[in-house]
């Protein structure tokens, strides 16, 4: 099975790493024409894990995506959710007998779908050709070669299995799941919580409310996938809480770096200046407002998220009230 990760960011490069570690041949796309010269020559993508040397003798990488489209059996989508639809505009090809697995932890704006059913609707890509990639893992923890996890999930067990053993190396263990809705909303809800730990952690809050957040955010995020797919699942899977907990935690979380600077009273304008990466909860905390609307689903952390960052509502009088909420 032939592998194109489509993306030029962190958590692409980090999949580059992984796939190159045991397969001879990885297809790669980006936009950046400069930067694709430069990881020829240097070894390393100069933007994102600049430290990271990449295998490229493995590495198919090219600005041209219709080839890279053509040359793969497997997608692995890692472009933020944001320019999804941009990036996409000049595919020309039909994508119907690709495997489109999503690495992207966010909803398609205007049209409120996970990545998943984006490509399903818009691309025809059969249910049974999707699938997602999910964590616990940051792509600063993949460059370090520390152990890691990944979750592979698909409704085409077979395909998730052949993937999982594609990215299993000596630094990734794979899981693989049947439960591509789960997966994906926990990904993308997860982001939203992180903004809320960040933004708690720039206000001054402890490690204690820290703990009782998090506890609520896994049970809020339980009510909600419950909701838009309920099927059996055990939220304390680490596709689930794992992926939660690092999120929230986790010094390499730029969702909980863009809270913190919030709630450290920067504007939403200069947090992204600064940061120069996209925060996949701000536009989450947005788009999840809709969807939970839709399912009648009360989740008062994702709410108070959203009325800091787009009811311009102040950090310091939102977390007292949702704190009042917890318990």
């Amino acid at each position: 099975m032939q592998i194109a990760v489509l993306g030029g960011g962190s958590w692409a490069t980090a999949l580059v790493k992984i796939l190159s570690e045991k397969n001879d041949y990885v297809g790669w796309w980006m936009r950046d024409e400069e930067n694709v010269e430069y990881i020829k020559k240097y070894h390393h993508n100069r933007k994102y894990l600049s430290s990271t040397e990449l295998a490229t003798e493995k590495i198919a990488i090219t600005t041209n995506l219709n080839h890279i489209v053509d040359e793969a059996d497997c997608l692995i989508v890692a472009i933020p959710s944001a320019f999804l639809k941009d990036a996409l505009k000049n595919l020309q090809g039909s994508l119907e007998d690709k495997y489109v697995f999503s690495a992207i932890k966010g909803i398609v704006p205007d049209e409120n779908l996970i990545v998943g059913e984006f490509f399903h609707q818009h691309y025809q890509v059969p249910l049974m050709h999707i699938g997602v990639i999910t964590g616990p893992c940051h792509a600063e923890e993949v460059a370090l070669e520390r152990l890691s996890y990944l979750t592979v999930a698909s409704q085409n067990q077979d395909v998730a299995q052949k993937l999982g053993t594609m990215l299993d190396c000596s630094f990734i263990k794979t899981n693989v799941s049947d439960d591509i809705y789960g997966t994906e909303y926990a990904a993308v809800l997860k982001n939203i919580y992180a903004l809320a730990s960040g933004i708690c952690h720039g206000l001054g809050y402890g490690d204690n409310f820290q703990a009782v957040l998090v506890s609520n955010a896994i049970r809020e995020m339980k009510k909600f996938i419950k909701a838009v797919h309920p099927i059996k699942r055990d939220i304390n899977d680490s596709a689930y809480l794992g992926d939660l907990l690092v999120t929230a935690y986790s010094q390499f979380s730029r969702n909980r770096m863009f809270g913190n600077m919030i709630g450290k009273g920067y504007t939403i304008r200069s947090a992204q200046l600064e940061m120069n990466m996209i925060a996949e909860g701000y536009y989450a905390a947005k788009l999840i407002r809709e969807v939970r609307k839709e399912n009648d689903v009360k989740m008062p952390i994702a709410n108070a998220v959203y009325k800091i960052l787009y009811a311009n509502k102040n950090p310091k009088k939102v977390m007292a009230k949702l704190a009042n909420k917890l318990d």
